[in-house]
């Protein structure tokens, strides 16, 4: 690995990153995208159609993340009070602290982040690195 160029020792590291987060996040009964929607929905109940714009997918994606979600018990669909042909998607207790966990996990799991000594000295240089590359 030390005659690799530094974008694949990111790369690399980002993946085994990943593959670790899954491997938290599954645990849960969460995947990346189901955490994005309990996370958009902490500030109150919305509809489909609003959850896949803000988080950028599209509403056939969306549908799928809710699904999954819902049998999973961390979500529920209730009817919209201000358009009855409409449901809204609203976090239950049990989405809550699914999101706590994952949210705690993310800041504190030394299986992913033990790695890296001064966690917040690396942060700041991964910030400036995507800034840079954004342009």
């Amino acid at each position: 690995m030390t005659s690799w160029p530094t974008g694949r020792l990111l790369s690399a590291a980002a993946r085994l990153v990943e593959q670790r987060w899954t491997d938290r996040l599954d645990a849960l009964g969460l995947s990346h995208a189901g955490l994005i929607v309990l996370h958009t929905l902490r500030g109150g109940a919305l509809s489909q159609r609003e959850l896949a714009r803000r988080c950028q997918v599209t509403d056939q994606t969306m549908s799928r993340t809710l699904d999954r979600l819902q049998r999973a018990g961390h979500l529920e669909r209730v009817p919209d009070p201000a358009d009855a042909r409409r449901q809204l998607a609203r976090l239950t207790e049990a989405g809550r602290q699914a999101h706590r966990q994952a949210d705690r996990l993310a800041r504190e799991d030394t299986g992913v982040l033990g790695a890296l000594g001064n966690d917040s000295a690396f942060r700041a240089q991964l910030i400036t690195l995507i800034e840079r590359l954004r342009g």
